[in-house]
């Protein structure tokens, strides 16, 4: 089954990511990619992630076709106007790319060009609609195509947002603006993950509780200083602390895995979306971990 069919039948869906290298020597990230070739259900390609220059999502996405893997093409505002963006959308439909995810984008502030010029013609709600509207056969401009787009679009949420009342006001509008599925920032309160489920199931959209894999403490500890949205309980800290330096990554690989099976037994959502970072050969353990290998 495509991506999509997976998740509408109601089979919990794994998908994971790969990152573009810095460069044009691909022999590790196809690696990664043979690794992951039917353990997932679709592949992230992210698009010049944390605003770093990397090789462009739509290339790797085709590359991910080629190794047997169905790409989600990640597109974010920061780098192209709305002429691009549509450009890009159009070739990555001609190329049989199905599946997209709408985002706004890291500022060019916290990647390696922090002279670069930010864009920002659209935003991810405004994304979402671009994509409905070449799906329907309109460019921005209203003018008529010839040949649709059939994309499966989907966007990003954020769980654990303090306050969470404008993440919640936002996921409704990029429901409202042609979202289908979500992929949400990482998550580590399960119960407090419940709530935020609670009130998306009163939609029709699918979840995808995302979770990135845990290093070390100090890891967890720079994820709860630095990243909004992200907090890690003092009861994994401690516990990645108690593994040691040489164990504290096979303790995390655990974590990320007790958190699927939970998930995933407890049906609280439709699937989840790891988040090795540049980790994704240890994409396979986890999921074996997980019981869903």
């Amino acid at each position: 089954m495509s991506f999509r069919e997976t998740l509408e039948s109601g089979k919990f869906t794994v998908t994971a990511e790969v990152g573009p290298p810095k460069g044009t020597a691909i022999a590790d990230m196809i690696h990664h990619m043979e690794l992951l070739k039917g353990k997932i259900d679709a592949v992230n390609v992210t698009d010049n992630q944390s605003a770093v220059m990397r090789i462009c999502s739509l290339s790797v996405c085709k590359i991910a076709m080629e190794q047997g893997l169905e790409p989600i093409l990640q597109m974010t505002c920061r780098d192209r106007n709305r002429i691009g963006l549509q450009s890009d959308l159009l070739g990555a439909s001609v190329l049989g790319i199905k599946n997209v995810l709408c985002m706004t984008g890291d500022h060019v502030s916290a990647g390696d060009h922090k002279d670069a010029r930010p864009v920002y013609d659209l935003e991810s709600v405004q994304l979402l609609k671009t994509v409905d509207s070449l799906n329907n056969g309109r460019d921005l401009g209203g003018n008529e195509m010839k040949g649709a787009t059939a994309f499966f679009q989907g966007a990003v949420v954020t769980p654990e947002a303090n306050p969470l009342e404008p993440q919640l006001m936002k996921f409704e509008k990029k429901i409202r603006s042609g979202a289908r599925f979500f992929q949400t920032q990482a998550i580590y309160d399960i119960e407090k993950f419940r709530g935020f489920m609670e009130f998306a199931r009163k939609f029709p959209v699918k979840i995808l509780a995302g979770l990135v894999v845990l290093k070390s403490a100090g890891m967890a500890n720079f994820l709860n200083n630095y990243v909004p949205g992200i907090k890690v309980p003092r009861e994994f800290i401690d516990e990645l602390k108690e593994a040691g330096k040489e164990n504290a990554l096979d303790t995390g690989l655990s974590i990320t895995a007790r958190h699927i099976k939970q998930l995933k037994d407890e049906g609280v959502c439709d699937g989840v979306h790891i988040m090795a970072i540049g980790m994704e050969d240890k994409v396979p353990v986890i999921l074996e971990r997980a019981g869903l290998l």
